[in-house]
């Protein structure tokens, strides 16, 4: 449990100094990151991790060689070679191996700065020079008749659309200090008015001064709010509500690409909002005030209501990531100053949830709904409600199906392992539901799956765990037997924890019958050496746990395979009988219909016999019906 707190906040750590904030923003931005519940994705996927080098691979052609020729003898032969490579084989290098860490993508991570930095992307915010091309991302896109049919979607927005207001002209108003103490109440009032203007950014260079005006009314806010005791009155919260949706509740643009692709989280670039500077400015505030010792929770319930969770829980869906970190904080907030909302607030996220994995499979925050949802699941008192258990198997398991996996899986597992945590009992139903979504053929999922099991492990209870260690091991099997040399190699480092060996040494007598075919017969043609010294050392592990039971598993594996032959020609044998039985069949059946002749009607199974026809015709003259052919004057179906 703590090797995963502490893979979310190294990845955390990483994407914050990654940018140094400018000066200035390095104090909102550690107030607001310091109310985080949880940390940040830690992307973790297969591909070119590097440890495979071109030097392995051409000493593996060697052990490759070498155990086909151990192969090519008898079973007997073959086993008591793997004997004495067991005994003889010497450790991996290194006391002890670390998990394979894998790359989501080759390319380069994007330019995200940290929530607080001043600017949105180098450049975005710099007025345009003269006769110079904005909206640099369009330019290579193909032109309309070059776009196949199928393809001409809605072009992608460059950032949100405000609701611009008609009358932007602002006058500076004088400062807080500047004003008797019986005055500021309405200046503060008259300022948050001036910031009920919306501005469009999308022109750099348009109501430049406006602007500027608006940023330090925020920023002299924030102060005012931040520094300051027993300055928050009635009056304030319906405006400051106000204020806050004004500014930031807007319609999210569509995901989709100029040339018509769906936006791709993993490889995409995400669209930054360009009117940042006042939105991240709005959000301080709006946390500032929420989080205030004179905040009155009785009051502000009147404004912050269900209209406005659904309304925030929208713009969840941001690509800005920065504004999606706020937003946590912000909701977060919520969640813990209103009590009356926390059911709504958790049954909304409920609905966000159920909508992607069953319909869209596209929504931007899942990640962050993942971390609040953490820290709300270790608030959870015990014995844990219905409601909460129903919320694990209905939402965060079918989470695990989702091809989007790798964006969020971190915070994922994180909540699965904090239910475990709560209540050992859901072991089984959280271990049945993994092997239930387990990924056949996606070797970046079924790598993060393994990452979860090994957290799973952990946090299991020894109880628990030999309820479900014969379909757990059944599946570790065909991991460790998997040619795609990550997902073995993830799957033996399993042998690396001592918790782990622990539980299989417990359980030795059910695991080693499951586990030693897939490890002998990896042992023997596995084009990886690593994958062979970790083979050997598992096996060499279960030697010495319980020798008599792996010199019994060797005899019954030899035995196995000398039989195999026989068993495949009994199986072949099987296989034609049953097909002679289906021609004989097939035979009985053509000759029964020859000799019935003409009493087997092979036309429509609604045609009537003559038999029948006139039965029924004679029943429809009692009913005084007629046909359209012998009808009166209206040559049609009536009564006579």
């Amino acid at each position: 449990m703590q090797r995963l707190k502490q893979r979310l906040s190294r990845t955390k750590d990483s994407k914050t100094s990654s940018k140094k904030p400018k000066d200035g923003s390095s104090s909102s931005t550690t107030s607001t990151s310091s109310g985080s519940p949880a940390g940040t994705p830690d992307k973790r996927n297969s591909g070119d991790s590097g440890r495979d080098s071109a030097s392995d691979k051409t000493k593996s052609k060697d052990s490759v060689s070498s155990t086909t020729s151990n192969a090519s003898g008898s079973p007997a032969s073959s086993l008591t070679n793997l004997h004495q490579q067991i005994n003889n084989a010497a450790p991996p290098a290194g006391a002890r191996m670390i998990a394979p860490s894998v790359v989501i993508s080759p390319s380069n991570p994007p330019h995200v700065p940290p929530p607080g930095a001043a600017e949105t992307m180098p450049g975005d915010l710099v007025p345009p020079k003269a006769g110079a091309k904005t909206f640099d991302r369009l330019q290579t896109a193909p032109k309309a008749d070059q776009i196949p049919e199928g393809l001409k979607t809605p072009k992608r927005q460059h950032s949100s659309r405000f609701d611009i207001s008609e009358k932007r002209d602002l006058e500076k108003l004088p400062g807080f200090h500047e004003v008797p103490p019986q005055r500021r109440e309405d200046l503060f009032l008259q300022k948050l008015e001036q910031c009920n203007v919306i501005f469009d950014f999308n022109d750099a260079s348009a109501d430049m001064k406006p602007k500027e005006i608006k940023r330090l009314a925020l920023h002299e806010l924030l102060d005012y709010v931040a520094n300051n005791r027993s300055v928050i009155t009635d009056r304030m919260y319906p405006k400051v509500v106000d204020m806050f949706s004004k500014n930031l509740f807007r319609p999210i643009p569509p995901p989709v690409n100029p040339v018509g692709d769906a936006f791709d989280p993993e490889e995409d670039e995400p669209v930054l909002e360009v009117a940042w500077p006042h939105i991240q400015t709005v959000y301080e505030f709006f946390l500032r005030f929420i989080e205030s010792q004179d905040f009155n929770t009785n009051i502000a319930k009147q404004h912050i209501d269900h209209q406005f969770v659904l309304q925030l829980l929208e713009l969840f869906d941001s690509e800005d990531p920065r504004e999606r970190d706020f937003l946590k904080t912000t909701l977060h907030r919520i969640y813990g100053k209103f009590l009356n909302l926390r059911s709504y607030i958790r049954r909304s996220i409920n609905n966000v949830f159920f909508q992607f994995i069953y319909e869209t499979e596209r929504f931007n925050g899942i990640a962050e709904l993942l971390e609040i949802l953490g820290s709300i699941i270790n608030g959870f008192a015990l014995p844990l409600k219905e409601e909460h258990k129903l919320f694990l198997t209905r939402v965060l398991i079918p989470l695990h199906k989702v091809k989007s996996l790798s964006m969020y899986h971190p915070q994922l597992a994180y909540c699965i392992v904090q239910f475990l945590e709560k209540d050992a009992a859901l072991t089984e139903e959280v271990v049945l539901g993994l092997l239930r979504y387990w990924p056949k053929t996606n070797s970046t999922k079924e790598v993060m799956f393994l990452n979860e099991v090994e957290d799973i492990f952990e946090v299991m209870d020894p109880a628990e765990f030999a309820k479900v260690q014969e379909p757990l091991f059944h599946q570790l099997g065909k991991s460790v037997a998997s040619p795609h040399f990550q997902v073995a190699e993830r799957a033996l480092y399993f042998w690396n924890n001592e918790y782990f060996c622990n539980l299989v040494s417990d359980n030795v007598e059910v695991i080693l019958p499951i586990m030693f075919a897939p490890l002998f017969e990896n042992s023997k043609g596995h084009w990886n050496r690593t994958i062979n010294q970790m083979v050997y050392s598992a096996m060499k592990l279960f030697m010495e746990i319980n020798p008599s039971l792996f010199d019994e598993c060797t005899s019954d594996y030899a035995a196995l395979q000398e039989s195999l032959p026989q068993r495949q020609a009994d199986r072949e044998n099987v296989w034609k009988a049953l097909e002679e039985k289906a021609q004989r069949k097939r035979k009985l059946l053509e000759s029964s219909g020859v000799q019935r002749g003409n009493s087997v009607r092979t036309g429509s199974p609604m045609q009537i016999s003559d038999d029948g026809a006139s039965d029924s015709q004679k029943k429809m003259d009692a009913l005084h019906i007629q046909d359209s052919e012998q009808g009166g004057p209206n040559k049609g179906v009536g009564y006579a």
